[in-house]
Formats: C-alpha cells, sequence, structure tokens
C-alpha cells in the first residue's frame, strides 16, 4: 500500500486534507484491527510487530503513519494492558466488556484517535485543564483540545481528563491546574468519547510539516458513560504514562525511522535524475543517511522487542525512550542532509523530499520531544530516578 500512499501524498500535504482513501486501504486491509486479539477479530500482533508495519506505513507517507499510529495507541493500549493488572486495580467484568467492544469494533473498521494535548499544556497530563465530573450513569467531559490527530474522522477519541470538584473553581482562580508544581497532583484519567453529539470539531490544522493528519482542535461538553472509563482505571494516567511509556513514546519512534528511510530513497531518486550520483559529495551525504537510518531503524528494533518480551520493566522503558529520542533526530538530521545534497530543486513546493523534510522535522517536536528523552535518559544514565527527577514532570 505505501506507493499508494505516497502518490496521494503531496496532493493531501497541500490541501492539508485528511488522507481518507489511506484509510479505506488500511481497513480493508484489517490493519486497523492488527493489534486487537484474534479472538475479537484482529490480527493479535504485537508491538514489535506494530512497529514493523508503521515504519513501512511512513515510507509511503509520514501523515497517514502518525494518524495510524495513534489509533495503534489506542487499541494497544487496551489490548496490551494485562488482565491481570486490571483485576488487581478492582475492576468489574463491565469494564472487560466494555473494552472488548471497542477492540471488536477497531477490528470492524473503526478508527480511533488521541485527544490528549492542549494549548498551553502540551501533553504534559498533569497540567491539562479538560475536566470530568461524575454524575448519574457516568461522567461529563468538558473543555478543549489541540493536536487531534483525525479530528472530524475518528469514530471516537481517546480523551484525558482530569477530575474536577466543587472546589476547582477557586482553585483554578488562584493560578494554573493542580500539578506536581502546585503541590495537589492532578487526578488525570482516559476516557473512549465517541464523535458525535457534545464533541466539536474546530479546523485549526495550518501546520508546517504532517499537514495532512488534520490535527484539529476538538471541543468537549458530553456525557458519557461510566464504562467510557478506560480500562476502569480513575485517576491513574499519569502512573500508567511512567509505567508503559511505549503508548506515549515509542509508538512514535516506528514512524520516524520510515520517514528517514523515505527522505533517503527521495533523494537517491532525485539525485539519480539530475545526474548527481557521480558527485562525491551527494554520494557520501546519502552513504551518512544510510547508516543513520539503519542504526536508528536498530534502535527502534530493539525497544520494541523488548516492549513486547518484557513490558513496563526499567529496561525496557529505558529503551522506549532511547528509541524517540534517536528517531526523531535521526529523521530530522536525514532529511535535512538529504535535501542539501538534491539541491535547490528539491526545496520546491510538490517536490517528494520538500515535503518529506517538513514532515520529518515534527519528530523531535512530538511528545516526548527530544530534549525531553535526553533529560529522562540523563538522568538514568547518572544513577537517579528519571520518573521522580527534581523539576517540572514530564508528564
Amino acid at each position: 500500500m505505501a506507493p499508494r500512499f505516497a502518490a496521494r501524498a503531496a496532493a493531501h500535504d497541500a490541501a492539508g486534507t485528511f488522507p481518507a482513501a489511506d484509510f479505506d486501504d488500511l481497513r480493508a486491509a484489517g490493519l486497523l484491527g492488527l493489534l486487537v486479539p484474534t479472538r475479537l477479530g484482529g490480527s493479535g500482533a504485537s508491538f514489535a510487530e506494530y512497529a514493523a508495519v508503521a515504519e513501512a506505513v511512513a515510507t509511503g507517507s509520514g501523515a497517514t503513519a502518525l494518524v495510524f499510529n495513534m489509533h495503534a495507541s489506542v487499541t494497544g493500549a487496551l489490548a496490551h494492558t494485562p488482565d491481570e493488572l486490571l483485576r488487581e486495580l478492582g475492576v468489574g467484568p463491565e469494564v472487560f466488556a466494555a473494552r472488548d467492544r471497542a477492540l471488536s469494533a477497531a477490528a470492524a473498521g473503526a478508527l480511533y484517535g488521541v485527544a490528549m494535548s492542549e494549548r498551553g499544556a502540551g501533553s504534559r497530563l498533569s497540567r491539562i485543564t479538560t475536566g470530568y465530573r461524575r454524575v448519574e450513569d457516568g461522567f461529563r467531559l468538558t473543555g478543549a483540545k489541540a493536536f487531534v490527530s483525525g479530528a472530524g474522522h475518528a469514530d471516537a477519541y481517546l480523551v484525558a481528563a482530569r477530575e474536577r470538584t466543587d472546589d476547582d473553581a477557586a482553585a483554578d482562580s488562584e493560578g494554573p491546574a493542580g500539578g506536581p508544581e502546585t503541590g495537589t497532583p492532578a487526578r488525570v484519567s482516559y476516557f473512549l468519547v465517541p464523535a458525535g453529539e457534545g464533541v466539536r470539531v474546530e479546523e485549526t490544522w495550518d501546520s508546517l510539516g504532517m499537514r495532512a493528519t488534520g490535527s484539529h482542535d476538538l471541543h468537549l461538553d458530553v456525557a458519557v458513560p461510566g464504562d467510557a472509563l478506560l480500562g476502569g482505571i480513575d485517576g491513574l494516567a499519569v502512573l500508567l504514562a511512567q509505567v508503559m511509556p511505549q503508548w506515549l513514546v515509542a509508538s512514535y519512534a516506528a514512524v520516524y525511522v520510515g520517514v528517514a528511510r523515505s527522505a533517503l530513497a527521495a533523494a537517491a531518486e532525485h539525485a539519480r535524475g539530475r545526474g548527481l550520483e557521480s558527485l562525491p559529495l551527494v554520494r557520501a551525504r546519502l552513504g551518512r543517511a544510510d547508516a543513520a537510518t539503519a542504526a536508528a531503524g536498530l534502535v527502534v528494533a530493539e525497544a520494541a522487542r523488548r516492549v513486547s518480551e518484557a513490558p513496563g520493566e526499567p529496561e525496557t522503558n529505558r529503551w522506549v525512550w532511547r528509541a524517540k529520542l534517536v528517531a526523531g533526530d535521526t529523521a530530522a538530521e536525514v532529511a535535512s542532509s538529504a535535501l542539501e545534497a538534491a539541491g535547490t530543486s528539491a526545496t520546491r513546493r510538490g517536490h517528494a523530499l520538500e515535503r518529506i523534510y517538513r514532515d520529518a522535522r515534527c519528530g523531535a517536536l512530538q511528545p516526548a520531544t527530544s530534549d525531553v528523552c535526553a533529560d529522562w535518559l540523563g538522568v538514568a544514565a547518572l544513577g537517579g530516578d528519571p520518573e521522580n527527577a527534581a523539576g517540572p514532570s514530564r508528564w
């Protein structure tokens, strides 16, 4: 499918439109159920198998792969959180039934989005202001989200929200929402919220790169049933992000390795077409790009293998943070060098390498950013506890 994605990518990038036909292809191939257990109609793939698919999709279109990643983050978290852990946390049978319904829907073609980030808070869960209140028969969610990939095209959204109480109005008037900096940790939960009444898309997305992701703002004023609380785990979103960071950190990594591979391929095609292959400087740049991309691919593959075999282990999580740092930085560096090797003609709008360069530049900026990843790894290298280091919470 990747060649078909690549053939459509330029038009969607130029217009900033969602690649619906790409998702028709993914749906028809059963890939929206990639991580869904076989008993529910999916492929039962591991995280490592997901990473291989995401990388391949990204060689065709980084934007399509990024939306696919968001969907997989939802289905993967639902499918791969152990039943034993959920039972230890006290969830009831209704939670498992709701989870299985959501996964079965994905296997049948439902597309899920992630609504976590907010203006002013970014992806830091402890600083979000979208709130939830307990009401009869469930919850009411109110707030606004930004950078919601696939907004308006997803069938449901994974929404991060903090618990609101009657005392919050007074507290909010005195400063930002509760978080580690204020000494009042936010109680943050995840909800799976269906598209429809009470969920409004504001078309705000006009970005440098990943323009075809349709990452518009989402406004919420919606009531959801009690089983919309994802996994039945109330208030543990930050803890889960720390213990099993692969769905918020490493799932991006495979996408950007694929983007780096597409940059190398586009530069090589351009160089051959322009007769530049005889220039040693061009060959040297592409050679370094090849080595860097291969190295990043190996780091991501190792992280994905460890997630599949030993999820949540300290050394696994260390590889998760390495994978995001290396993949994000490598994609940007490879695309930049490849563009310089190709020359000025490749910077024209509509050239594949110009689009890929802009998409690649987003990798280091997406959560967790390269600086955040490097800081986490630096604390660990110094023998500290990166999840409880001094300073603001990463989540």
